[in-house]
């Protein structure tokens, strides 16, 4: 009982709320752009549209999302934890409902092309990898997961020594070949490819953002100096690390400092005004969580 109610508490009103709009967004993009004119999602959902197409008519592309989905998210449980577990088979269920609804209740004919787009397939392709991806994108972005794909490419990718990514494009290159073999056509698989691109790289602007911030980290051996140019010019600290030279044996210091992609080179000039001799090096960071902000 302890156990469910520290559960509860970490569900979040607002986050179902989220959700609820990534599900219908990508139902849209799903059901109104690239199901009638037959191309394909990524990962289980385009799974499950090419058994909606190969199976008698009762079995349907909402049924396929929860008898595929859900079970995976299940599976993934211990992995995952139960917030995201449950946050994820909540917004596949809203997905295939909105899918259900859109395509047998509201007044919106899908009966053979994209009432927005037409027989364009390109159009299609690239409205639809958009919306899914935006859909897709909210949800990993709120916590949850809207494609089983996500979980297992966690799961089984180190399992067998590749990246998650490389995982979820093989498992996508697979499900386009027995596309293009089931249906005799490699036009939609083709096509499905740039819904797939498209959409994956609407995902990573949703959750990303489009300014990605950059991590610096500044070897020198005048950090403090450094530092306090840093905080007068950018109104913001870093932190100093203690650390030895490799090759010199000598003591130096490590300055981690976030900058944005426009203040790179304002970085670089005040270092270096300094510390010519001082190592810069630039990765990108995807997010920057302050206590703020949970």
């Amino acid at each position: 009982m302890r156990k469910i109610r520290s559960v509860m508490k970490e569900l979040e009103p607002k986050v179902f709320i989220a959700l609820t709009i990534a599900g219908i967004i990508n139902a849209f993009g799903v059901t109104v752009f690239l199901f009638l004119v037959k191309l394909y999602d990524s990962g289980i959902s385009g799974l499950s549209m090419l058994l909606d197409q190969v199976t008698p008519s009762g079995m349907t592309l909402s049924l396929f999302l929860l008898l595929l989905n859900i079970p995976i998210f299940a599976f993934g449980l211990r992995k995952q934890g139960i917030a995201f577990t449950i946050y994820s088979i909540f917004t596949v269920g809203v997905y295939s409902l909105m899918s259900f609804m859109i395509m047998n209740v509201f007044p919106i004919d899908v009966s053979f092309i994209s009432p927005l787009a037409g027989s364009d397939l390109l159009l299609c392709a690239i409205f639809g990898g958009v919306i899914s991806g935006i859909g897709s994108g909210l949800t990993i972005r709120f916590g949850g997961a809207i494609d089983g794909i996500d979980v297992l490419s966690v799961i089984f990718s180190k399992k067998i020594g590749i990246s998650i990514g490389t995982f979820v494009m093989v498992f996508n290159t697979i499900l386009y070949i027995i596309c293009g073999i089931t249906i005799k056509s490699w036009i939609l698989p083709l096509y499905s490819i740039v819904t797939y691109y498209i959409g994956s790289r609407t995902v990573d602007f949703v959750v990303e953002g489009i300014d990605k911030s950059k991590c610096a980290m500044i070897v020198t051996t005048n950090a403090g100096e450094i530092s306090d140019a840093l905080a007068e010019n950018f109104d913001s600290s870093g932190t100093i690390v203690n650390a030895i030279g490799g090759y010199s044996k000598e003591s130096k210091e490590i300055i981690y400092f976030i900058v944005n992609h426009f203040q790179i080179n304002k970085l670089k000039k005040i270092v270096h005004h300094i510390d010519p001799a001082a190592f810069i090096s630039l990765q990108e960071v995807s997010d920057i969580i302050r206590k703020k902000d949970m």
